[in-house]
């Protein structure tokens, strides 16, 4: 089997003859050591090809890049909306971005923000997403996305958590106007995704219990999942979020959704759970993992008994798949990449 057809037969459930592994195609320089991988079976998973473009009917963006006088680059983006302006500033910074200024800083964004979101509209992007696909051919898998579910964007783009904190203790009425607007926008895209070429979509992620809390995820989340699950299958489609943090919180919550894998889950000792407990919490879905963050830092042998545990946990092996989801220190990710391979190999062949 090609890295891909490992991937997709692991995603719908089935064995593969090797568990897949996966790196994001942004944490893979490209090397002698990462076409030795591919070689090997590693699969890249790419995510830069989106299956939509953003368009509005009447805002206009406006992007400046400069750099400081402290000499750091940074990126002014300004909305031009109907209702008002609109200004985030950010500074990139490798594989991540820093948000310095979000779109909204006082109650006085909330109507521009509104309009903002209520002038998005969505267009097909399936043959640039094809092309990329068809590019790769049987080394990498691309995945579509749907972008944050709608408390997430208000959380973790729009807001921060701060800013989101003291609105919903002070002005939560106009918070949740806020994010049915952007419930309504979800439904938009849910139609365009469900029609792309793709065979999987995550939808958002990066969930956080300690700030979400078990009664928002609940009330505000999980039937987010349910609407998009419901549009998506009905056109083949795979649907899974990108749960990088604790779940154990959430975990009944997530057994009871309509997902069909749960991507980036992050076993002990860096989250909350193990495979072998998420296999038993959520029977019937597949677990696409990011090998734990922490133990990159191990030594070569550490990390080989780390995936053989991991194996072990997730045996017999169908359904699940081994990724990296997160930075690797710079001297670090080729042995260690190495390392995980060279053990899946050996003892994750089905």
């Amino acid at each position: 089997m090609t890295p891909r057809q490992r991937v997709e037969a692991a995603l719908l459930g089935q064995r593969p003859d090797m568990v897949p592994f996966t790196v994001y195609e942004n944490k893979l320089p490209t090397s002698e050591a990462e076409r030795r991988l591919r070689n090997e079976g590693l699969c890249i998973v790419e995510r830069r090809t989106p299956a939509y473009l953003t368009r509005y009917h009447e805002t206009t963006v406006e992007s400046l890049h400069y750099t400081s006088d402290d000499g750091v680059a940074r990126v002014r983006t300004t909305y031009h909306t109907p209702a008002g302006d609109l200004t985030a500033v950010d500074q990139p910074a490798g594989f991540t971005t820093w948000h310095e200024k979000r779109l909204f800083t006082s109650p006085a964004d909330y109507e521009p923000l509104e309009c903002l979101i209520a002038d998005r509209y969505y267009l097909p992007n399936y043959e640039a997403f094809a092309k990329t696909q068809a590019l790769l051919g049987g080394d990498g898998f691309v995945r579509a996305g749907i972008g944050y579910e709608p408390l997430m964007e208000i959380i973790l783009e729009l807001m921060g958590v701060e800013e989101f904190s003291l609105q919903w203790a002070e002005n939560r009425e106009r918070l949740l106007r806020l994010h049915d607007l952007l419930v309504a926008d979800r439904r938009k895209l849910y139609q365009v995704v469900a029609a792309s070429p793709a065979l999987a979509v995550n939808y958002g992620g990066n969930v956080s219990p300690e700030v979400v809390g078990l009664e928002r995820f609940e009330r505000y989340i999980l039937p987010q999942y349910e609407e998009a699950a419901e549009v998506l299958h009905a056109r083949g489609k795979l649907l899974g979020v990108h749960f990088d943090a604790n779940t154990r919180l959430l975990a009944p919550g997530i057994a009871r959704s309509s997902l069909d894998y749960i991507e980036a889950f992050t076993p002990v000792p860096t989250c909350d759970m193990t495979v072998a407990e998420a296999r038993q919490a959520w029977p019937g879905k597949v677990l696409w993992i990011n090998f734990p963050s922490s133990v990159h830092l191990e030594s070569l042998a550490v990390i080989a008994e780390t995936t053989r545990q991991l194996l072990r946990e997730a045996a017999p092996g169908d359904g699940f798949l081994i990724g990296i989801t997160e930075d690797v220190p710079e001297d670090r990710w080729q042995a260690n990449f190495e390392t995980i391979l060279g053990v899946i190999r050996q003892q994750g062949r089905l």
